[in-house]
């Protein structure tokens, strides 16, 4: 082989290697704008149940986001995306509280009950659907933190106990004894609304 074919052969390496980085690159981006459209509601409204802010929730999201990007390399290694999303994003959101230390004062309530789905329902029907969903996210927030959390995660994200245990850090059984505190002392305050005074 002459010098002028090693030269060549090498720079053909080079520019292989090149067009391969960037074809893992598109792909990486392809697959992080995937998961944007499939799980940005999903995240948004974990982040909501905690922060009780839309802006707030939206930051938590997006910096959910940022974090997988800048570890976009390991995606392919990730075995459910959905639980590892709720993760980080729960993580972002419990960060996010204990650097603010304090709780917000005004929950908004109406904002979440304004994405209910309405479709086919009476304006009637729809006033006393969101009062309802007002009442039951109310009662939510008067449970322990440990409880709300798990019942949040169980009822709003429909997460199995494996992927609770997951997103939280604790063991399985903490998940179902957690749940099962939190419905019964769910069913205690709704049972106390419902009772005449």
């Amino acid at each position: 082989m002459s010098a002028a074919q090693a030269v060549f052969s090498g720079w053909m390496e080079i520019a292989d290697k090149a067009v391969q980085d960037q074809a893992r690159q598109h792909e990486a981006e392809a697959a992080l704008a995937g998961l944007v459209s499939q799980y940005a509601g999903t995240l948004y409204r974990v982040a909501y149940s905690v922060m009780r802010n839309a802006a707030d929730a939206e930051d938590a999201v997006q910096e959910t986001f940022l974090r997988v990007l800048r570890h976009r390399d390991t995606l392919g290694e990730v075995r459910d995306q959905r639980v590892w999303l709720i993760r980080i994003v729960w993580n972002v959101v419990l960060d996010r509280k204990r650097r603010a230390k304090t709780r917000p004062e005004t929950d908004d309530v109406a904002e979440l009950a304004r994405v209910l789905p309405a479709e086919g329902l009476s304006a009637e029907e729809r006033a006393a659907a969101a009062q309802h969903h007002a009442h039951v996210l109310a009662c939510v927030e008067q449970l322990p933190t440990k409880e709300r959390e798990v019942l949040m995660l169980s009822a709003f994200e429909e997460l199995t106990s494996v992927e609770i245990a997951a997103v939280l850090g604790i063991t399985e059984s903490s998940v179902r004894s957690r749940l099962f505190r939190a419905r019964n002392l769910m069913a205690g305050l709704l049972d106390h609304a419902r009772s005449p005074r």
